[in-house]
Order: C-alpha cells, then sequence, then structure tokens
C-alpha cells in the first residue's frame, strides 16, 4: 500500500488533508514538521499550509528525500522560497473562491483540470516567481502562480486547498498526486 505523510505546518485544514487521503485508502500520517528527515518513511509527502513560514521545521530538508512533494498554500511557498522562486505578500488577502485557469493540461498535479476549476484559496501571500526548473502550471485573475511543477524532481504545488469542500475537484487532485507516488 501506497504510504503518504502529511508533514504539520499548524494548518486550519491539515486534518482535512489526511482525511482526504485516508477516503482514498491511502495508509496516511500526520508528522510533525520537527521530524529528521531520516525518520520519513513514505513515498511522498504533502507539506499542508499554515500561518507562519517561520515554522516550518524541516520542510527545507524534505525536499531532497527523493520522494515526490506536493506543496499546499503556505507547503508551495516554502518550496518557493527554499529553491530560489519569490514569494511575497498578494494582493488579495483572505480566503475566496477563486476561477483558476490551469496553463499546463499536460502536468501530472494539475493538468487534467483543464481549462478551469473553481477552487477556495488564500492569497495573504504567495509565490510570485517560480524557482528555476519549475513551470508555472495554473493562474488566476487574483494570483499569477496558482501551481508550480517541477517533473523532473518530483516537486508540486498549489496555492489553493483540494482538502476543502469549496474546491471543485479537489479529490482529483489528490488523486492525480497518489498516482505520482505509486
Amino acid at each position: 500500500m501506497t504510504r503518504i505523510d502529511v508533514i504539520d505546518n499548524h494548518g486550519q485544514f491539515t486534518h482535512l488533508e489526511q482525511r482526504a487521503l485516508r477516503d482514498m485508502g491511502v495508509d496516511v500520517d500526520i508528522v510533525d514538521n520537527e521530524t529528521p528527515p531520516e525518520n520519513i518513511d513514505a513515498d511522498g509527502l504533502v507539506l499542508s499550509g499554515g500561518p507562519d513560514i517561520d515554522r516550518i521545521g524541516n520542510c527545507p530538508d524534505y525536499l531532497d528525500l527523493d520522494i515526490p512533494v506536493f506543496g499546499i498554500c503556505l507547503g508551495m511557498q516554502i518550496i518557493a522560497t527554499e529553491l530560489n522562486g519569490d514569494v511575497g505578500s498578494g494582493d488579495y488577502g483572505g480566503y475566496a473562491d477563486v476561477t483558476v485557469e490551469v496553463t499546463d493540461d499536460t502536468d501530472p498535479l494539475v493538468g487534467s483540470l483543464a481549462p478551469d476549476t473553481r477552487v477556495w484559496a488564500s492569497h495573504a501571500d504567495e509565490v510570485k516567481d517560480v524557482p528555476e526548473g519549475f513551470e508555472r502550471t495554473a493562474k488566476s485573475d487574483v494570483c499569477g502562480v496558482e501551481a508550480m511543477s517541477n517533473t523532473a524532481r518530483d516537486l508540486y504545488g498549489v496555492q489553493w486547498h483540494p482538502e476543502v469542500a469549496h474546491t471543485e475537484r479537489g479529490e482529483e487532485v489528490f488523486e492525480n498526486f497518489l498516482t505520482l507516488c505509486e
């Protein structure tokens, strides 16, 4: 059975990420972000959202574990920050229902959602420029980088929350990530 750990970055929806994966039949646990990388034994990781980039524990080290990593909201911002992308304040803070345009229909994480989908997202902070080796795979009217991927390194991120009921086709995003981990 495929095992995916959800790294807890103190977000309010972390338990919903675990539940979404568990409901799909995945062996999944929530793991504290202070867990040493050598103690991670999973086929993939979800870096949860959270309130503060200063409380991300060992998340930067998890990017080098040679397993697929899926960053959600703050999780995507961690990936971008650690790999020399640019993260800054969004023009539209707070949570909102947003229409996201998928810009790469071949992307293994979000391509199946093309041409667009409705999502629940926070844009208090957001990725402004993707790191070298990444492609922007989705955008919206309020955010230029709603999703990004580096398929060579198996690193993926979305600004929105696929685990909440307000997001259409959120389960499909988790199914796509599961496929990457199998």
